[in-house]
């Protein structure tokens, strides 16, 4: 993506996972923000969107980071979300034996104390990919990949659902679930 492209996803991400009454705009429970307005709130933060625009991005993306209504006139961020507005009802689905989560070596003491935690978003993500998993570690630091006893967890209780771009969530991973 370029820098403009780039720019505007980032903004995208901050709106609709965050922020979204930095700029006005309203999202409903299950996260969607109506396309016209996201369009129209973003102008007075010097973003001139069209809906051309908006969809290059999400279909460019490479990690879909945005899902599109099927009537296409909505959009959402597809995870990540830590406004407290937001809830999406994500169906739970048994995950594979294992899964993983990329993280900077810094947090490995906080993590082995209190297992994997959301922090400020409402669910802890996992990947089913290890190579995605390092690259996410990579953004806070020299990345650590944590093994994921996914099945296990699951068979004591543990609810697992997935996100519409892949990711995979859970409320919190206890250590003792966790392989360095």
């Amino acid at each position: 993506m370029n820098n403009k492209i780039t720019d505007i996803s980032k903004f995208l991400s901050y709106v609709l996972r965050h922020q979204p009454e930095s700029i006005g705009l309203l999202l409903d429970k299950e996260g969607w923000a109506v396309i016209s307005e996201l369009i129209t709130c973003s102008i007075k933060e010097g973003y001139k969107l069209d809906n051309n625009i908006i969809f290059n991005i999400v279909d460019s993306s490479d990690k879909k980071r945005f899902t599109i209504s099927e009537d296409g006139l909505r959009i959402r961020a597809a995870q990540g979300h830590s406004t407290q507005q937001v809830d999406i009802t994500y169906i739970e689905k048994v995950p594979p034996c294992f899964l993983y989560h990329g993280t900077a070596i810094r947090f490995i003491f906080s993590i082995r104390e209190q297992g994997l935690i959301p922090m400020s978003r409402k669910y802890v993500h996992l990947s089913s990919n290890k190579d995605t998993a390092i690259q996410v570690g990579q953004r806070y630091g020299k990345p650590v990949l944590l093994k994921i006893e996914a099945l296990n967890m699951y068979d004591q209780g543990f609810k697992f659902y997935q996100a519409d771009n892949g990711v995979w969530l859970t409320e919190r991973v206890p250590y003792l679930f966790i392989q360095e």
